[in-house]
């Protein structure tokens, strides 16, 4: 819509060279300089006019998968995930569960090293592993040994990542492949990129013991292996984790502008600068 407001004020600025240059004396003619500066602004004006609060391109959620866990209490160890997928028409729809989840011993909150607590909030899911053979997910897969740790040393410089090396980088690291059945298969909450630490590693959506976890979030084996065969990187797939969280909201079938109110005192504000803006370029009369 605010595209148009712009065609609109080129059109406004033309009509007021026209304006300008029928005035003019009839001995009076513009000249091919003088044509190509007008045409230049008219260019520059439209290049770089913006409007204050226009959404920029990269700034569109590009997520189409959202995985939805929730409570009712922040102090709750248990808790329903359910998958949701946005169709080609923006409209979310439920394609796993909903089915239980396992979270940390002392609910979700603020993630913190050596607090059994799931972080909450809105994260990536990035990288999965798991024991076993990669079930056909779409997502980065590596199959765990002996060798396989996650860094949660938090004095480590590689601290909340995958490492591979035969010792412990140190500090409270797991090791991928003991940890047992648990992380037969699993998936990277990515929720904190940044790896500040103290801020919590190795938080992971994966195979639950029916027992509350040290942080993670996790689930019936056969629903945490259909949810990597699910899982596609391509649709940028993000986990929400929250008390009593609503599924993801459809699109609204048309996209009101941000900017329809801005257009007409913008044009009005074109109308005052035309003046200045073509000193120069219309001839006296």
């Amino acid at each position: 819509m605010w595209q148009l407001g712009l065609l609109a004020m080129a059109a406004v600025l033309t009509m007021a060279i026209g304006t300008g240059q029928a005035s003019a004396a009839p001995t009076t003619t513009p000249g091919p300089a003088q044509t190509s500066d007008v045409t230049a602004l008219i260019e520059n004006l439209l290049k770089s006019f913006t409007v204050p609060g226009a959404p920029a391109p990269q700034a569109v959620d590009a997520t189409k998968q959202m995985i939805v866990v929730t409570a009712p209490v922040a102090t709750s160890q248990t808790a329903t995930l359910t998958a949701f997928e946005k169709d080609e028409a923006g409209v979310w729809k439920p394609v796993i569960g909903p089915t239980k989840a396992w979270l940390g011993e002392k609910g979700m909150g603020k993630a913190q090293d050596n607090v059994y607590r799931t972080p909450q909030g809105t994260f990536a899911l990035d990288q999965a592993f798991g024991r076993q053979a990669n079930p056909g997910t779409k997502m980065p897969y590596f199959q765990t040994d002996t060798q396989d740790w996650w860094d949660s040393n938090p004095q480590s410089p590689t601290y909340n990542t995958h490492v591979r090396q035969q010792a412990s980088p140190g500090g409270d690291s797991e090791n991928l492949y003991n940890s047992g059945p648990v992380y037969d298969y699993a998936v990277n909450i990515a929720h904190n990129p940044n790896r500040v630490p103290g801020d919590a590693s190795a938080i992971f959506l994966h195979v639950t013991d029916e027992k509350p976890t040290w942080g993670c979030v996790a689930i019936d084996r056969q629903k945490m292996i259909d949810v990597l065969k699910w899982l596609d990187p391509s649709k940028s797939p993000k986990i929400t984790i929250g008390v009593n969280v609503d599924a993801p909201k459809d699109a609204p079938a048309t996209e009101a502008s941000p900017n329809g109110d801005l257009i007409g005192g913008v044009l009005g504000n074109l109308a005052a600068l035309i003046p200045d803006a073509l000193k120069g370029l219309i001839p006296a009369s």
